[in-house]
């Protein structure tokens, strides 16, 4: 009877996990479409924005836009590292921190890499071994592009500077529920237009006030959209991640209650067996 005990609080503790996986994994749907609404809208406007960007800076002279275009020697790098505050995702968190971890190994061996993190996550194990300047885990409470713009004004300081001579951005790029894919994406120094293969020919624009004051205030705004759309990406990625490792979840734990079930039936059905016996037993020994 004792066993039938264990089976049974087994079973107990494994349906109510089972109701807590499957709640989560409805919230998580449910958030996962506002999240996906707005990165979907969002990417046509960045993409729009970055290719005019492009036409733009096409025909300029390089003293336009060298704050931001500078090339320099690469010494200090900051990453960027872009995860959630909250675990019970799958390896979503864990996939940024080996990106980072391969980016250090093996493009920037021996140079000072320090980071960045947005999102507790990547922070809680990042910060152990390396140098983190700032942690922002506010962030995702109210993502919005007024909150996203201080984050990467400041990045764009620490460039401009010179306290870092690369920025790169290490996040989840959203394609579906299931799939999230590792973005390792440079953010500054901007890449000479000119040498982008994303640019094949270049718009004929009529300019006011004019070419270069344009593109002036256009490379902040597309670098803050940039950061923008990233944490857009992340946002989504993790909540599909989520509502996957959820919906697994629950799946296991169906699949384990049910062997429970069986097993708690296989071992009534033996202890009513050994008590008929018992009880015939009794009752031929009374005879005899």
């Amino acid at each position: 009877m004792a066993n039938l005990k264990e089976i049974r609080t087994r079973i107990a503790s494994v349906s109510s996990t089972m109701q807590i996986t499957s709640a989560m994994k409805m919230v998580s749907a449910a958030k996962l479409k506002k999240a996906q609404d707005a990165i979907t809208t969002l990417r046509p406007y960045a993409d729009k924005q970055t290719e005019l960007l492009q036409n733009l800076s096409a025909s300029l002279d390089g003293d336009i836009g060298s704050d931001y275009t500078t090339q320099r020697e690469v010494n200090k790098v900051l990453l960027v590292a872009i995860s959630s505050n909250r675990g019970l995702a799958g390896a979503f968190n864990s996939n940024i921190v080996k990106a980072c971890n391969t980016l250090i190994e093996e493009s920037y061996k021996g140079k000072q890499v320090d980071f960045i993190t947005l999102g507790k996550k990547a922070n809680d194990i990042l910060i152990k071994d390396h140098t983190v300047i700032e942690n922002n885990i506010e962030i995702f409470d109210t993502l919005t592009f007024e909150n996203n713009a201080v984050i990467a004004q400041n990045m764009m300081d620490l460039f401009t500077e010179g306290t870092y001579d690369k920025i790169v951005l290490v996040y989840n790029k959203f394609k579906n529920a299931a799939t999230q894919i590792i973005m390792t994406e440079p953010f500054l120094p901007i890449e000479s237009v000119s040498d982008s293969e994303a640019t094949t020919t270049t718009a004929d624009y009529i300019f006011e006030p004019s070419k270069a004051k344009i593109v002036e205030e256009l490379i902040p705004k597309s670098l803050k959209m940039q950061l923008y759309k990233a944490l857009r990406d992340s946002s989504a990625s993790e909540h599909g991640a989520r509502m996957t490792a959820m919906h697994k979840a629950t799946d296991n734990a169906t699949e384990l209650r049910d062997e429970l079930n069986l097993q708690y039936n296989k071992a009534r059905q033996a202890s009513i067996t050994n008590e008929i016996l018992e009880i015939v037993g009794g009752a031929e020994a009374l005879a005899g």
